[in-house]
């Protein structure tokens, strides 16, 4: 769970980008749309062979040294 304590003085809007950024890194709104509807194991082992097709077509990843 995200929170976002507002600090003495701090604008709403930048606490709410704060909380929104949080929530994006935690992956809270993609589970959500993920466990939205039922999804039979076919279709979830479908997604994740297509996931994993496009992560190899975009290929190796360099890490610095």
């Amino acid at each position: 769970m995200s929170e976002v304590v507002i600090l003495d003085g701090e604008i709403f809007e930048r606490a709410l980008k704060r909380f929104k950024k949080k929530c994006e890194k935690a992956g809270i709104l993609s589970d959500l749309r993920r466990h939205r509807h039922y999804e039979k194991p076919s279709e979830k082992r479908k997604r994740k062979q297509s996931t994993a097709i496009r992560k190899t077509r975009r290929g190796p990843r360099f890490s610095r040294v």
